[in-house]
C-alpha cells in the first residue's frame, strides 16, 4: 500500500498549483498540506527540469484517459529502484562533503565532539532541568542536511514535539542530555548515530544531520 501510495504522490505532484491564490477553508488547507506531502516525496527522486516534464506528461496522460507510453503497473517496481539508487547516490556525495563540514563545525566556539562523533554547540544556555535518556522532552527543533536542505521542522508544522528521549536517533539521546530546558543547541550528528546507511525518507543514505533544537520541556515518561 505504501508503495502504490508513493507511485500516486509522484504522479500528483505535477499537478499545477493555484496561481496566486491562498487557501482560505481547512479543506483548502487540508489539500495544499497534501502538495506538500507530495513534494517531500519526490524530492528523494532529485529530477531535473526535463525528468519533471515527463511527470507532468504522466499525470497529463492519466487525467485525459488516454494510452499511457507505458505501464503504471509495470513500472512500479522500477520506480521504488531509482528512488532507492538517486537516495544513495545523493548519500555518497554527502559523505564526501562530511568530513569538511564536521571538521570545520568541531572548531567552532564552545563545540564539543563526544566519542561517537557528535558535535555539540550550545547556542544559548539554558536554566532549567537537563533530561534524563529515560525523561520525556518537549522541543522545537529544524533538521537539515549539510547543504541546507531542511528534511523537517516543528516550526513550520507550528507545535513542539514531544517524545520519550530514548526512543529517538543516538545523536538526539546523547545531545540532547547535554542541554537545560530553555537552551538551545545545534547538533551535528554523523550517519552513525543518525539514520546510517539505509537513510529514511527523505533523509539519503550516510547523511549527516545538523539539528538546532530548543528544549522547552522536561518531565518523566508514565
Amino acid at each position: 500500500m505504501r508503495r502504490l501510495l508513493l507511485a500516486a504522490l509522484i504522479t500528483l505532484i505535477a499537478l499545477p498549483a493555484f496561481a496566486g491564490e491562498t487557501p482560505q477553508t481547512e479543506e483548502q488547507k487540508t489539500i495544499y498540506a497534501v502538495g506538500l506531502i507530495m513534494a517531500r516525496q519526490l524530492s528523494v527522486f532529485n529530477l531535473t527540469p526535463a525528468e519533471l516534464d515527463l511527470v507532468r506528461q504522466g499525470f497529463a496522460d492519466g487525467m485525459a484517459g488516454t494510452k499511457p507510453l507505458v505501464s503504471a503497473e509495470a513500472y512500479q517496481k522500477k520506480v521504488q529502484e531509482l528512488a532507492t539508487a538517486r537516495r544513495n547516490a545523493r548519500g555518497e556525495k554527502l559523505v564526501a562533503e562530511a568530513k569538511e563540514y564536521t571538521d570545520k563545525a568541531a572548531k567552532e566556539k564552545g563545540a564539543v565532539t563526544t566519542k561517537s562523533g557528535m558535535i555539540y554547540l550550545p547556542l544559548k544556555e539554558g536554566d532549567g532541568a537537563a533530561p534524563a535518556a529515560s525523561d520525556k522532552v518537549k522541543v522545537h527543533y529544524r533538521g537539515t542536511l549539510i547543504d541546507g536542505t531542511e528534511f523537517d521542522s516543528s516550526y513550520k508544522r507550528g507545535e513542539p514535539a514531544e517524545f520519550p528521549l530514548n526512543r529517538v536517533i543516538a545523536c538526539w539521546t546523547e545531545g540532547v542530555q547535554m542541554m537545560k530546558t530553555g537552551g538551545k543547541a545545534r547538533l551535528v550528528c554523523p550517519a552513525a548515530t543518525a539514520y546510517g546507511a539505509q537513510g529514511a525518507g527523505p533523509i539519503p543514505a550516510n547523511a549527516t544531520l545538523i539539528f538546532e533544537i530548543e528544549l522547552l520541556g522536561v518531565s518523566k515518561e508514565k
